[in-house]
């Protein structure tokens, strides 16, 4: 399981020392939460921010961009440019879904497609041939602290299906990852379901306990 903890959820007035706190307990993927105040009612940070955190932590952590902007096909790769691996868009949020995805990987990053709690399952069938990763929001997106809705797991079991179908005839393996209300009372249930990637915010960021902490008591919940 990989565990990508989301930044938002850290100490935004010292967010390249809470980043470094993250990849120095052990976590190899940053989970960057970009909102635009339209496709979702919030508004964070862009591709400067994201650039000053690659210099800040060097080429080491998997930069996870999940877009919830409109404007997703005409600017992925101002994103790219700044530092990230890996792009993944709200399939509501882009015209022409297909053709975003390619162009991602084609511009040298991987490509996801995000899931809300009511989209269906069918957007990413649609091009889970093309893509490296499908996003689950188990929450609907623009805040952090939402409760989990635990009726994605038909969504999730769905993927892992389709994937595993998709690998036994020879196509690309995509990771199904999680993001919401992830916790370590209901991680093993997701790895259970099909994910292999979990978003988790203030599970790893909080006022009681390290990260380095925090993600030990993770690690044990999954054995």
């Amino acid at each position: 399981m990989i565990i990508a903890p989301s930044v938002l959820t850290a100490d935004l007035a010292d967010l390249g020392s809470a980043c470094k706190e993250a990849v120095d307990a052990g976590l190899d993927w940053l989970h960057l939460d970009v909102m635009d105040g339209n496709f979702v009612p919030n508004l964070t940070f862009g591709p400067p921010v994201i650039a000053k955190l690659r210099q800040a932590l060097g080429d080491g952590p998997v930069f996870d961009a999940h877009l919830m902007i409109e404007n997703a096909e005409e600017s992925f790769q101002q994103y790219i440019d700044a530092g990230c691996n890996h792009i993944s868009v709200h399939v509501e949020a882009v015209r022409h879904l297909h053709r975003c995805v390619t162009a991602i990987r084609a511009a040298g990053a991987s490509a996801g497609v995000v899931l809300n709690p009511g989209t269906a399952v069918d957007a990413a069938l649609e091009v889970l041939p093309e893509i490296d990763l499908v996003l689950v929001m188990s929450v609907n997106p623009g805040f952090g602290g939402q409760s989990f809705i635990s009726t994605v797991e038909n969504k999730v079991r769905t993927l892992a299906k389709a994937i595993s179908e998709q690998v036994a005839n020879g196509g690309r393996e995509v990771q199904i990852q999680i993001d919401g209300g992830v916790k370590a009372h209901n991680i093993a249930m997701l790895h259970e379901w099909g994910a292999r990637n979990c978003v988790v915010g203030s599970g790893l960021f909080n006022q009681t306990s390290s990260v380095a902490e925090n993600l030990a008591v993770i690690h044990q919940a999954l054995e």
